[in-house]
């Protein structure tokens, strides 16, 4: 049943830490912006303590998280397990965005796989946490992680890197300043 905590409890921490896939929603401030819900794979998620969290970004081909967060900062984490045993879990809270150059990249970056894509990491200040049931959630099996993302951004190099994130991910669809300068 549904249950709702002001910190991550310890038992899920494990579990978050596991799943192989995770979704983050965020919205502008003006209510006729778009809802943006992406989803995220591989290894980049992490539990920094019981209200805070962290997951690798990778170059993509929008930056609407980004975006929304430099607008307001709103940004929910939702986790569905897709194996035996139904559960669903958000973490909401206050989303900043940690770029290459800033302060405390470098120690946050340690804690993650090398990715040849990594345009930044997210930060969540986690004030409340969810759990549901998840039983319409149907059970799947992982087959695999794809290489593509990685395999594109490796094939980029990092100067065609740069030159991809200025041209594709300055703004949001909305219009708002994601990686410009």
């Amino acid at each position: 049943m549904a249950r709702a905590f002001d910190a991550i409890p310890d038992h899920l921490v494990g579990w978050l830490e596991s799943q192989p896939l995770f979704f983050v929603a965020t919205a502008p401030t003006d209510e006729d912006g778009h809802v943006n819900v992406s989803p995220k794979g591989y290894d980049t998620f992490r539990v920094l303590g019981p209200n805070e969290v962290a997951y690798l970004d990778l170059t993509g081909s929008g930056a609407e998280t980004i975006a929304h967060l430099r607008d307001n900062g709103r940004l929910t984490i939702m986790f569905c397990s897709f194996d035996e045993k139904p559960n669903i879990v958000r973490l909401y809270g206050h989303g900043r965005t940690i770029l290459p150059d800033e302060p405390g990249f470098a120690d946050l970056r340690q804690r993650f796989r090398d990715r040849a894509g990594t345009r930044a990491i997210v930060v969540l200040d986690v004030t409340r946490v969810s759990t549901s049931c998840g039983y319409a959630v149907p059970r799947m099996d992982l087959v695999s992680e794809r290489p593509t993302l990685d395999d594109w951004a490796g094939r980029k190099g990092p100067e065609s890197l740069v030159d991809y994130r200025a041209a594709k991910n300055a703004s949001s669809i909305d219009d708002l300043p994601a990686l410009a300068d």
